[in-house]
């Protein structure tokens, strides 16, 4: 196929493109990603006003604690989903505006209460703490909001990538050592603790969402280096099956199969896909029965829908479940834009 457009059922774009009070970040984005519109533009800039005084972001913003915390302070990763760690995470996927102070200072909170003592992301601000779908996460989130040249976030993303290599690192049983692997991260290349110490998938696809948003000139090493290996990881299985190791049961979670939004531990095939775009890899032929799978997926509209939801668990709803989204459509839309360019 040689135009994206040409696999769509329907045209999809109208209806993303609508001045839309309940989620204004789908025309934000769909201006910016999907019609290249300029980011000097008036049409754009209105767009991403809208997103801070319509929509879920305001709402999220309004629970905020001076302080910068939502819930309670500390590490913020729970309770699941109002606490700080998913307000981050879920403001950079709703396309908040990075200048805004809560933002700012949102950013600046996680920054100086989720880092252990070797530098990276965990749950709890302890060194045994760490895991890879957080780490990622948070680290993809903190990118886009803004604090890509923050020191603190460079050290976080440089232990991950250490964590992916083990560069440096000693082995979980060197207990003396704080360079080391813990029970939740007990070995390289995405061993997950939940994931009885096999590589862990959904892992793997939150480290390389964090990873691949570095700049190639901010890049060190052992970033590189963990690219690389976690690329080949996710291209080593078809997304459409998922079978990557898993520990418990003997098929692989539904959850990669239910597209949803917005995202938070868990990734399901489409987010697979979207970091392999990110990483430059979506035209990789192994991942052309991914990509069809995808396209089966819409409607006779063009439209896909929304199939694993936080709804009731956040501040802000987003879409309901079972119904067209535009989140997700725009989400796809992205992808096949960049498999299937014009």
């Amino acid at each position: 196929m040689t135009d994206w457009k040409a696999g769509l059922n329907g045209d999809p774009l109208p209806w993303l493109l609508e001045s839309d009070t309940t989620q204004p970040s789908v025309r934000y984005f769909t201006l910016r990603d999907i019609l290249d519109i300029d980011e000097n533009s008036v049409e754009l800039k209105e767009a991403q006003r809208a997103i801070m005084s319509t929509g879920p972001v305001p709402v999220i913003l309004d629970a905020q604690e001076k302080e910068g915390y939502w819930m309670k302070p500390g590490a913020g990763y729970s309770p699941k989903y109002r606490s700080t760690v998913w307000q981050i995470i879920f403001l950079a996927q709703l396309g908040a505006d990075t200048t805004d102070r809560r933002v700012q200072a949102a950013g600046d909170y996680i920054l100086s209460h989720a880092i252990a003592k070797h530098g990276g992301f965990t749950y709890n601000g302890t060194s045994s703490a760490f895991i890879h779908c957080l780490a990622g996460n948070l680290g993809a989130a903190l990118i886009d909001l803004g604090f890509a040249n923050d020191p603190r976030l460079m050290t976080a993303l440089e232990w991950q990538a250490r964590m992916i290599t083990g560069a440096g690192i000693a082995d979980s049983e060197d207990k003396d050592i704080l360079d080391r692997y813990y029970a939740y991260t007990p070995g390289p290349l995405f061993a997950c603790g939940p994931n009885m110490g096999l590589p862990c998938g959904w892992g793997a696809v939150k480290a390389m969402l964090a990873l691949g948003k570095v700049p190639p000139s901010s890049r060190t090493g052992n970033i590189s280096t963990a690219i690389e290996q976690g690329t080949e990881f996710l291209l080593s299985r078809d997304p459409a099956i998922a079978d990557y190791p898993f520990g418990r049961g003997d098929k692989p979670s539904s959850s990669w199969f239910k597209l949803g939004y917005p995202i938070g531990y868990v990734a399901d095939m489409l987010q697979n896909l979207e970091v392999l775009t990110l990483l430059g890899r979506i035209n990789d032929p192994r991942l052309a029965h991914s990509l069809e799978f995808l396209q089966s997926k819409q409607d006779s509209l063009g439209r896909w829908k929304m199939e694993y939801s936080l709804n009731g668990k956040m501040w802000a709803d987003i879409e309901k479940k079972g119904l067209p989204s535009k989140w997700i459509t725009l989400r796809a839309l992205r992808v096949l834009k960049a498999a299937y360019p014009q």
